[in-house]
């Protein structure tokens, strides 16, 4: 059962958007000690996957795999070793809106692999999938309230079970009608590796 008034350490970090690709870069402007590049990067390569999965992942997927394993890095623990926790507000918005033009427009040509990454949890699963992982995951969506409430999940899982958990945060740009009602812009990853207990490790 959690202490009370138990403290939560932060034992690695991962980060990426295309002008700031990886948590040192992040840190560095963060901290004042350098803008940000005016070069956007190319999406993470998804080293972690098989390439067959390599091809099919989404944007989403490839950042979120990135932040994953970076905090993993970090942190010096073994990807897919622990309970993780996903939250995205509204999961790829680029492949939902192809979705529902294509099932308005012609339904019969509704791609499989589209189909197939149109689930909230496809980072989830690619992750588990990547790392061989059979501990649990949670994919979890608030809206606005997304990030916080993840990492609420995600320190409450911690907390409970006095085990370190991930927490993977990401979302990506609207596209098409759904940009009218979700302002979402850009793609976005971060993850945190949250631990109960102080290592050599502890960032925060």
């Amino acid at each position: 059962a959690a202490r009370p008034n138990a403290s939560l350490f932060v034992e690695g970090v991962g980060f990426w958007m295309p002008t700031l690709a990886g948590w040192p870069a992040a840190r560095a402007v963060l901290r004042g000690e350098q803008t940000a590049s005016s070069t956007i990067s190319a999406r993470p390569s998804c080293a972690l996957l098989a390439p067959t999965e390599r091809r099919r992942a989404p944007d989403t997927v490839a950042v979120a795999l990135e932040v994953a394993a970076e905090a993993c890095r970090n942190a010096r623990c073994e990807p897919g070793a622990m309970a993780c926790v996903f939250a995205s507000t509204h999961g790829d918005l680029a492949i939902s809106d192809y979705m529902c033009a294509t099932l308005a427009q012609t339904p019969t040509l509704i791609s499989p692999t589209k189909f197939h990454n149109s689930v909230h949890n496809a980072a989830a699963g690619y992750w588990t999938i990547a790392t061989g992982s059979s501990e649990p995951y949670t994919a979890i969506t608030a809206y606005q309230h997304t990030f916080g409430t993840g990492w609420l999940t995600a320190a409450t899982q911690a907390l409970a079970d006095a085990q370190p958990v991930l927490y993977v945060a990401y979302d990506t740009q609207a596209k098409g009608a759904l940009a009218t009602m979700a302002l979402s812009q850009g793609l976005l990853g971060t993850a945190l590796v949250l631990a109960v207990e102080e290592s050599a490790n502890s960032l925060a």
